[in-house]
């Protein structure tokens, strides 16, 4: 069985055949789908995909690029939201993102701290994005001064970075990206880093992997992902299925039943 641990099926892209897409993820082996929230409709997407099957699972939170929705009282409903919805495995999608705006960067960690906050509160781990920010995002997280939970989604940062946010208690998450031929990041920490410390995902409908790259992406591509690993390590895809299958279950503590 395989975990994708960071979708989006709640996207439009999906409008015309959400539920066929649902079940060929189960016909694929991806039987469990984390589905990732990041402003305050997408957050209730998720919740109501999670209301309606019982393999979604729902994470809330705030984008580094949605800050338009941002108010004094949003995280007051984020934990309301904790609080009424014990589906709910995660926080964010959250983080730091300078590649669209570097104008609201203090604004940005404000945002991404609280967010961590919560995260501890409640015991739930953190999905974090990190968009040419990552020195920073590495900074932010080490001053909580706390272990810490979660997963670095969509990681194409260097091995030396990995290590570092390996170092505070985070997974690393690899996605379509791995199977690009310029992906040398991706594919160095691979190669280098036990499978202890890595979970699947698609950020579907996005970042499509090889051979379908450029075509909309789906959670049953995530055997495609772990091919790729497998082929990079030299070892039998069944260890990939296993590991990060327990690496995920593992990460959300039991809560994806």
């Amino acid at each position: 069985m395989y975990i994708d641990t960071h979708c989006h099926i709640f996207d439009c892209a999906f409008d015309s055949d959400r539920i066929e897409v649902i079940n060929k993820c189960q016909e694929e082996n991806v039987k469990k789908l984390i589905v990732v929230g990041f402003d305050k409709e997408t957050n209730k997407l998720a919740l109501d995909l999670s209301n309606t099957y019982d393999f979604c699972y729902p994470t809330v939170g705030l984008h580094p690029t949605n800050l338009d929705d941002y108010s004094d009282n949003y995280f007051l409903y984020l934990e309301n939201l904790i609080k009424e919805n014990k589906k709910i495995v995660g926080i964010g999608e959250c983080g730091l993102d300078y590649y669209w705006d570097k104008s609201k960067i203090d604004l940005q960690k404000e945002v991404f701290k609280k967010q961590i906050e919560l995260s501890i509160k409640y015991n739930l781990p953190l999905i974090i994005h990190s968009r040419d920010a990552i020195g920073d995002t590495l900074e932010v997280l080490k001053s909580v001064g706390k272990p810490l939970i979660g997963v670095m989604h969509g990681y194409s940062g260097s091995l030396e970075m990995a290590r570092e946010f390996i170092k505070l208690g985070l997974k690393i998450g690899i996605g379509g990206v791995v199977t690009f031929k310029n992906a040398k990041n991706v594919k160095e920490v691979v190669k280098e880093l036990d499978l202890s410390n890595f979970v699947l995902e698609t950020d579907c409908p996005y970042l499509t992997p090889t051979p379908y790259r450029g075509k909309r992406n789906a959670p049953y591509y995530i055997p495609l992902i772990a091919k790729e690993i497998a082929d990079i390590k030299g070892i039998d895809i069944k260890k990939v299925e296993e590991a990060t299958t327990n690496n995920a279950n593992m990460l959300f503590g039991g809560r994806l039943l």
